[in-house]
């Protein structure tokens, strides 16, 4: 039996992968040599941070912190292919906060995107969209 924490990523793993496109969806991998056109998302697992506990019943109630590294590539229209991207990503989030029921709700922060130049290559665009997985757990180890 997986714990709460590994089933809460694998869900969101799966919804993200949802996105469609052509866009790429990782997780924990390093960054691959090429971007594909349509976009590339890493999902990291992050860290769950420290439980607030309940008791009677014993609850472990936590915040953790994921993350989506989002990379998109091209030479003209860049800052609008990222913008629908993460606004992609936003959406299939929107569509199911709770990760059908295994989480208490998503919350997303805005992006902080930046630009990576790579010698003899297109542009590229990068970003960190940080999540945060309320959810619940019977055991501290998650």
């Amino acid at each position: 039996m997986t714990t709460r924490r590994e089933q809460v990523l694998s869900s969101l793993f799966t919804l993200l992968q949802g996105i469609g496109g052509g866009t790429i969806v990782l997780r924990n991998e390093v960054l691959p040599e090429r971007i594909p056109a349509a976009g590339l998302l890493i999902l990291r697992d992050g860290t769950p941070g420290e439980a607030e506990v309940t008791l009677s019943p014993l609850r472990y109630h936590w915040q953790h912190r994921a993350e989506v590294d989002v990379f998109i590539r091209g030479s003209s229209g860049l800052e609008l292919a990222f913008d629908a991207l993460a606004e992609r990503v936003g959406q299939v989030i929107a569509a199911d906060r709770t990760l059908g029921g295994l989480c208490d709700w998503i919350e997303t922060d805005a992006p902080e995107p930046a630009d990576l130049a790579v010698e003899g290559a297109p542009s590229i665009k990068a970003a960190v969209l940080i999540l945060t997985l309320h959810y619940t757990s019977n055991d501290p180890l998650g």
